[in-house]
């Protein structure tokens, strides 16, 4: 019943496999690898075997298979697409296909075990034959065919009843504990039996995303852009069509990846061939914009250094300009230019001005609007709306993104919606005739409180500017009867010019709720809720535990006092030397107030981050460009210190650098993650990340847990070229694409990162987040939340701590805040985006200005919402199908034109 084979005395795929498989019914495999299992599949004679079962081994960790079926579907698809799709498609293509036929065909079935749940390293099988005889096998034969048939193998057959009972036991016991191969595998190994590389000319318009995306980092990484993202991007693309230009807000909440949505497009114009890209944002956003076009686009872009006055590329190489003015001449197709630039009267504003560029985008756009209050300024456009308005004709696509389209005003929509139609009528109409330009008169119809008073008024509503064809029936039938084209979006006519039957049509608009739901300001904005998202299935349900909490948590020997950290002796006066500090400097600079902002900030981040600030300040060196968001370098202003001004910051070092100013963070961070226990686990074991605003604090704070913690690997990660690896006293500096993928594995469990991470970063494998200091930003905290709070977290509930010192201001702000933080599924989502500086200055009057901004937001997002809720599907633009791809070489040489 024993037959004994050895690859030194024959070749064991003929002598051996293909026998036993020849005319056989089933054959049941417990194989290796499962990459290699399948591959090899077609290498066996299976092809009419009626039944057929392959169970193998996989790198999913035994924490993956806890999370969703989805989550281990893109761990599984990451692992499948990890080699060269362009060497695989060119040599293997005829066994990709072979492959596909079989694993359509139903007759194969595979399937995978985690590597903690057991490691198959025994190979056996049982095959069947006709007759009903079976047969059993096992040795070292490795994975299918190429272990057969290449390596020096042992095998040993039994057919006993007793052997084929034993091996079948084992292979079923395996069966029940492994999952399915996912089908975005088998859709993958159909992709690229029939990838073909095209041209640029070869790609429509539509096809455009599909074909330079499906083979950027985060889809061969397993994931890819969500459906609304996509749904974002077609409708740019339809707009681009519509049009001739895009011009679209998107105010989708936090946390929802606006950043890819607009790069996406960016992106995607770009391929076009429209011409220069112009990215602005917040200095604090620059790198993030850049990392997340390039670690998850898989493109590259310069940012604009402002304090050196040049260009760095994604690996953080300088290249040389020859100042200030050649801000106009990007090495690269897509630039990035920090908004401080723009706010302050700069060289490089003037310099952009000069140009024509084919896309601007603007993050953080609410920014850009119109001065209140009273003073001779009041209404005024600020520096920011100044320049998107002279900038709008000279631009063909203009995108906007903001989590807060209404800061404290409706009116500040409407600045938004003038920065789009500048330049483009088609959006809120020819001024000064357009209802619609008017946020006063526009708005009862925008809410649905009002009708038109008479047919000249719903007229005046219809023509200037006229909807596209189509938004609604109504529109293409009265443009047949007008005589107007597509690309026209104004009429001349009067109402009484109009022909009877364009006049029915006309008056057919005149319905309850028409305007609400059909008018300029919905029709370029888009607004998307994670609440929503996560009713349609599209988001996973996350709740989240706030931390401190005394009535629901208990913190023992943790130096807590309510919501804030108690201090000590040296850190009051250091605090009290900051504020006279401030004082002192208003004396003679009207920056101060942004400063005393800033200075405060980096003292309620840590001592280290005090301390470093004051030394730098006193030494008249530029902070942190990582940190620097409205262009520091010039509010420092060195020479003109006052010996007041010395003498206050010394008493800052000096108070910071005594042996007993231990900071309390350090032993509540510690105490968190060591003692504290949530769901029978301490915060470590759960995995947690540690953000901080502040390089310093977060390379202090790193360095501090490393040495308590000698035996644990912790990263850090943070702006470009000051990312690494703490074990024990030893730092060495490492990619963030490999703290990326350590963490994934699970081989790092505790991360200190900057807002680096904020964008592009995916945590999921860790289930805690502590936040050493409080951004003054409640979207920046929603930025952090989401690192864990996303798609594929194994923890139905996550926790969050938010550290502060006690009796300070940064406690009463998140005294303020985490009174309006109790929806667990949703904690930071009706907050502002950025808390105003006169509100921070009349702390009795927070709270109620708070509560003002919340009740208008939902406003704002009753409005908009409803109408993109039917534009997002799953199933429509699936765009990691596309065989018909552009080369990665040739998506990078176009974006790498120079302006």
């Amino acid at each position: 019943m024993i037959a004994r084979f050895s690859s030194r005395r024959q070749r064991l795929d003929h002598a051996f496999l293909a026998q036993k498989l020849k005319g056989a019914t089933s054959y049941k495999r417990i194989a290796g690898y499962f990459r290699s299992s399948i591959f090899e599949l077609v290498g066996e004679e299976i092809a009419g075997i009626a039944d057929v079962r392959i169970v193998c081994n996989s790198e999913l960790d035994a924490a993956d298979i806890a999370v969703s079926k989805a989550a281990r579907d893109v761990l599984l698809k990451e692992r499948w697409t990890a080699g060269s799709v362009e060497v695989e498609a060119l040599l293997q293509r005829e066994r990709y296909k072979a492959l596909y036929e079989l694993l359509i065909s139903k007759r194969v079935q595979v399937r995978v075990v985690a590597r903690e749940t057991v490691f198959l390293h025994g190979k056996a099988g049982v095959t069947c034959a006709d007759d009903g005889r079976k047969t059993s096998f096992m040795g070292s034969a490795n994975e299918t065919r190429s272990g057969f048939a290449n390596n020096y193998e042992i095998v040993w057959e039994d057919a006993s009843a007793e052997a084929v009972s034993w091996v079948e036991e084992e292979f079923d016991a395996l069966w029940a504990m492994s999952h399915p191969l996912p089908d975005a595998i088998i859709d993958e190994v159909r992709r690229v039996a029939e990838r073909v590389e095209v041209r640029f000319d070869e790609v429509a318009v539509n096809d455009m995303p599909a074909a330079a995306l499906v083979e950027s980092p985060i889809y061969r990484g397993g994931e890819q852009l969500q459906p609304w993202q996509r749904a974002f991007v077609a409708l740019a693309l339809e707009h681009r069509e519509r049009y001739g230009k895009m011009r679209l807000l998107l105010a989708d909440e936090v946390g929802l990846g606006k950043t890819l949505s607009l790069a996406a497009s960016a992106m995607v114009a770009a391929l076009l061939d429209d011409g220069p890209v112009l990215i602005l944002c917040p200095s604090t956003l620059t790198l993030q914009w850049q990392v997340e076009l390039n670690d998850r686009l898989g493109i590259s872009s310069a940012v604009w250094l402002s304090n050196r006055k040049t260009w760095v590329d994604p690996q953080g190489h300088e290249i040389r300009t020859r100042g200030a003015e050649d801000v106009s001449r990007c090495p690269f197709r897509i630039a990035i230019v920090s908004t401080g630039l723009i706010v302050h009267d700069s060289v490089e504003r003037s310099e952009l001005l000069k140009r024509k560029f084919n896309t601007v985008v603007l993050d953080e756009a609410h920014k850009a609007r119109r001065r209140g209050g009273l003073g001779p300024n009041a209404g005024e456009a600020n520096n920011l709306l100044d320049f998107m308005m002279r900038i709008g004709p000279r631009t063909q696509h203009l995108l906007l993104g903001t989590a807060t389209p209404i800061q404290t005003e409706v009116s500040e929509l409407w600045d938004l919606m003038q920065i789009l139609s500048s330049g483009a009528d088609f959006v809120l109409g020819q001024a000064p005739a357009s209802l619609w330009a008017n946020w006063e008169r526009a708005l009862p119809f925008v809410k649905g409180e009002a009708s038109p008073e008479n047919e000249r008024e719903l007229w005046e509503l219809l023509r200037n500017p006229l909807p596209p064809n189509e938004e609604y029936a109504y529109f293409h039938a009265l443009r047949e009867q007008l005589g107007l084209p597509d690309a026209v979006f104004i009429c001349n006519d009067g109402f009484a010019q109009l022909s009877f039957p364009a006049q029915q049509v006309v008056m057919q608009c005149w319905e309850d709720d028409f305007f609400r739901t059909n008018n300029p300001i919905l029709r370029h904005t888009v607004l998307r809720r994670r609440e929503t998202l996560e009713a349609a299935g599209l988001l996973d349900k996350v709740a989240v535990n706030l931390h401190p909490d005394s009535t629901r948590f208990e913190y023992p020997a943790l130096p807590l006092s309510g919501v804030g950290v108690m201090t000590n002796h040296p850190f009051a006066l250091a605090y009290e030397a900051a504020g006279e500090y401030c004082k002192a400097r208003a004396q003679r600079d009207r920056n101060s107030g942004f400063m005393k902002t800033l200075l405060l900030q980096r003292v309620y981040s840590s001592f280290a981050s005090g301390l470093a600030t004051a030394r730098k300040l006193l030494g008249g060196q530029v902070l942190d460009d990582d940190d620097d968001e409205n262009g520091l370098d010039r509010l420092l202003g060195q020479n003109e210190m006052s010996p007041r001004e010395r003498e206050l910051l010394q008493h800052m070092i000096d108070e910071l650098s005594r042996p007993e100013a231990v900071d309390p963070k350090l032993r509540t961070v510690t105490g968190l993650l060591t003692e504290h226990r949530v769901e029978g686990k301490t915060w470590l074991e759960h995995g947690c990340i540690v953000f901080s605003q502040y390089y310093d604090t977060a390379r202090w704070i790193a360095g501090e847990l490393a040495a308590r913690l000698p035996t644990e690997p912790i990263a850090v990660y943070a702006g470009v070229g000051k990312s690494g690896l703490y074990k024990g006293d030893v730092f060495t500096y490492v990619a963030r694409d490999e703290i990326k993928a350590a963490v994934k594995r699970r081989d790092v469990r505790l991360v200190v990162a900057t807002d680096a991470a904020c964008e592009g970063l995916n945590l999921q494998t860790l289930g805690t987040l502590i936040n050493v200091d409080l951004p003054w930003n409640p979207a920046r905290l929603e930025q952090r939340l989401g690192r864990i709070k996303r798609f594929g977290q194994a923890r139905r509930t996550v926790d969050m701590a938010s550290l502060v010192y006690h009796d300070t201001l940064d406690e009463a702000i998140y005294a303020a805040l985490s009174r309006r933080m109790q929806d667990k599924f949703d904690v930071l989502g009706g907050l502002p985006d950025t808390l105003q500086d006169e509100w921070l200055d009349d702390q009795r009057n927070l709270a109620d200005e708070m509560d003002k901004y919340i009740s208008k937001r939902k406003y704002a997002h009753d409005v908009f919402e409803s109408r993109y809720r039917s534009t997002i599907s799953p199933d429509e633009n699936r765009w990691e199908l596309c065989s018909r791809v552009l080369s990665r070489k040739d998506v990078n040489e176009r974006l790498s034109v120079p302006w």
